[in-house]
């Protein structure tokens, strides 16, 4: 018997029929969602833009709002491109050893800041476990679990990784409130079958998550309970165990490998700390075509502000702006997530180079090289954390 065929009765494996409806069905209703999604968010962030042209003002929260509705737009949309370099068919995997738990913690650490400004508790009870896969696909999928997660959560949040006692698959689960506590007094909720969708849970990020779960041959299991709680199980197949009696162990590639495709650091988020316009605008000619969140701001209050709430996966910053207050900040963030990458321009040269000051690796880029190396190196710099 197959793998996939021993998985429980209500998961669908990855390499069976997906989506149920046929591709092509699927891909339109997923051109309308992104839209919709899209349309929402900006139709709102629209109407507090006539207000401001009306009356003249707009208050903090109110401008918070803007901002988080402009982002949610930009946010739908680079999923949109990420979901469509899945249709394309050009991503070419390499598999290898990789630790799940390890990588499932880091991304919780990096969505710390978050995760604590949504005010949510996060819970986590997760054994060692390796598993086959490619590195680029899967740090993708856990980045796509939060983003989901943290659409829908309240208060609470738990992740777990176990193993199934026979055949050894890891599974990778999350648990968490959909709905306000406050809801779910006294109302008598309607129960929903397991195989019917959610409405408001099947957003963008959870259609993202289903796509990368089946890139990668995971099965893929959801159950939204009428109490309003609703647990995720990714199970994976190939998982990495020591050899038993009568056993084999998967035969794996120990050598590092990278994913062969187009796009591979599509929806990584860089903030980029830099005054002069000439820079500013050479960096993001030269990101334009790497599928990234980029944000700019021009001082290290800018940054400040950025990463309070929200850590992105890299820093790329203007060697001028450096100083006593830019340290603080790095400190704080290497705090919060030790080998965090930040990537230095320097005012002049055209070279790549990595120094080691006591235990931090550090990147610096000549002001020259911008256009031709700003994406190698990142691509270098992340490959390490991702």
């Amino acid at each position: 018997m197959n793998a996939p065929d021993r998985l429980p009765s209500n998961m669908r494996a990855a390499n069976a029929p997906w989506p149920p409806e046929g591709p092509e069905e699927h891909y339109r209703t997923l051109i309308a969602q992104i839209g919709s999604e899209i349309g929402v968010a900006l139709s709102s962030a629209l109407e507090r833009v006539t207000s401001l042209a009306t009356t003249g003002k707009i208050d903090r929260p109110g401008l918070r709002a803007l901002r988080d509705e402009i982002e949610l737009a930009r946010r739908v949309g680079m999923m949109g491109q990420q979901l469509a370099r899945f249709a394309s068919g050009r991503i070419r995997q390499s598999p290898e050893a990789l630790n799940l738990t390890q990588m499932a913690r880091d991304v919780l650490v990096q969505r710390g800041r978050e995760i604590s400004a949504r005010g949510i508790d996060v819970r986590q009870a997760m054994r060692p476990v390796e598993v086959i896969a490619d590195a680029t696909l899967l740090h993708s999928l856990l980045q796509a679990l939060v983003d989901w997660t943290l659409e829908h959560a309240h208060a609470n949040l738990e992740f777990r990784i176990d193993l199934r006692p026979w055949p050894p698959h890891a599974r990778l689960s999350c648990h968490f409130s959909h709905r306000p506590p406050a809801e779910l007094e006294g109302e008598v909720v309607a129960r929903h079958d397991a195989d019917t969708p959610t409405d408001g849970l099947d957003t963008l990020s959870w259609r993202l998550v289903q796509q990368i779960a089946w890139a990668l041959k995971l099965g893929l299991d959801r159950v939204d309970a009428p109490e309003g709680v609703t647990a995720v199980t990714i199970e994976f197949p190939q998982t990495v165990s020591e050899q038993l009696e009568g056993v084999t162990a998967i035969e794996i590639d120990q050598g590092f490998g990278v994913s062969d495709n187009s796009k591979p650091l599509a929806g990584a988020q860089v903030l980029v700390l830099a005054q002069r316009r000439d820079l500013r605008t050479d960096i993001r000619e030269a990101t334009r075509h790497m599928g990234l969140v980029v944000d700019f701001v021009s001082s290290v209050d800018e940054a400040e502000e950025f990463c309070r709430d929200a850590l992105p996966q890299a820093v790329i910053y203007e060697s001028a702006l450096t100083g006593r207050r830019f340290e603080q900040l790095r400190a704080g963030i290497e705090a919060d997530m030790p080998g965090f990458v930040f990537i230095e321009i320097a005012q002049e040269g055209n070279g790549f180079a990595l120094s080691n000051e006591g235990n931090r690796q550090h990147a610096t880029l000549g002001r020259d090289a911008v256009l031709g190396s700003l994406p190698s190196a990142l691509i270098f710099e992340l490959s390490r954390t991702l």
